[in-house]
């Protein structure tokens, strides 16, 4: 069996999410992990599948969905990666205020500096109102207290609200 990475993007229209799956399904390919959005009018859609067809197949499979051009669909094989479970801990990072350059990439460095990863990031701009929420995991023995201090540092030279709260599993 293959890993394959699957993208499709660009106008969202109903129906994109059911046909993309019913031709990875009608190939065996079974969907294992994904992500799917609206950005601004425009569908984003990631996918990791697992299964025996090629990713010439799986493109052919998926060309009716580019016919009108509207939606573009990347496939790639990915290796498969033994990952094991960290021994961290989960949090929610949330980030709000006035929109402006900067924001993602610095309470992003914020968590790397501390020797954490970002698994899930979410961003929206309402108005003038920027909303960034994000699922973080933090190293076993991590300072949570200074990761806390410096982001509200970073946050109020942004001129922004931050809070960083354990997950509850229900969250993830």
């Amino acid at each position: 069996m293959t890993l394959h990475a699957i993208t499709v993007l660009g106008h969202d229209r109903p129906g994109i999410i059911a046909e993309t799956t019913d031709k990875l399904a009608g190939l065996g390919l079974n969907l294992e992990d994904s992500t799917m959005t609206l950005l601004r009018g425009h569908f984003a859609m990631m996918l990791v599948c697992e299964g025996a067809a090629p990713d010439a197949e799986i493109e052919q499979a998926l060309a009716p969905l580019t016919a009108d051009g509207s939606l573009t669909v990347t496939v790639r094989e990915v290796p498969t990666e033994h990952v094991e479970a960290g021994d961290g801990t989960a949090w929610v990072l949330s980030v709000h205020g006035a929109d402006r350059p900067g924001i993602v990439s610095a309470v992003a460095a914020v968590v790397a500096g501390a020797g954490g990863n970002i698994t899930d990031l979410t961003t929206r701009l309402a108005g003038d109102l920027y909303l960034l929420v994000a699922e973080v995991d933090l190293p076993a023995g991590a300072d949570v207290a200074a990761v806390e201090g410096e982001l509200t540092r970073v946050a109020a030279d942004l001129g922004v609200g931050v809070s960083l709260h354990p997950a509850d599993a229900d969250e993830l």
